[in-house]
């Protein structure tokens, strides 16, 4: 049989671009799953693992998507192959488990994680250098100012937080946040 792997690294990306070039490349059957960053803990991935048989094509559609290390990537790739199990990157092709196939397959790994490391590395130090001035604000901007939080906790002394939130735009959450905040301060 032919499965198909594919996984996104956040709950914001999509995974609907893969799928479906796993369906073009005519998968039996596609695991999926997202997670969040470099956690090694991938469920489906491990559970594909666990049925693949001798004669089965493991399909990923980049080679970044199939490991988050080069160490994790060779494991197991030679654990498949020892399997009798094929593997495919689309963007590479069929992994050959021949010494020149091995090779190829440990250097491109080796490549993968290097431009995921310097990813990081150029993200780390643009962030430095935007902590170094003087209006940096980490996180999400505020959507609203001092003055439309003040206001709408006036109006908490004659409507329910549900009205305020209706009229304003503003949530329960944050005004009940922003109420407990001025409270504690006078």
């Amino acid at each position: 049989m032919k499965y198909g792997y594919a996984r996104v690294s956040t709950v914001h990306q999509d995974l609907e671009a893969q799928i479906q070039t796993l369906e073009k490349e005519s998968c039996d059957t596609i695991y999926s799953e997202k997670f969040t960053g470099t956690k090694a803990d991938r469920p489906k991935f491990k559970e594909l693992l666990s049925i693949l048989e001798s004669g089965d094509t493991l399909v990923v559609t980049k080679l970044d998507r199939f490991a988050r290390s080069t160490v994790d990537a060779i494991q197991t790739v030679r654990e498949l192959f020892e399997k009798g199990v094929k593997v495919h990157v689309l963007n590479m092709g069929l992994i050959e488990d021949t010494p020149t196939g091995r090779l190829v397959f440990n250097v491109m790994s080796a490549f993968a994680e290097f431009e995921r490391d310097m990813i990081v590395e150029r993200t780390q130090e643009g962030k430095a250098i935007a902590k170094q001035r003087a209006d940096f604000r980490e996180g999400r901007p505020k959507k609203f100012n001092k003055k439309q939080i003040q206001h709408a906790l006036g109006l908490l002394d004659k409507h329910s937080y549900t009205q305020v939130e209706k009229m304003t735009g503003i949530s329960k959450s944050t005004l009940i946040r922003a109420k407990k905040k001025k409270e504690s301060e006078e």
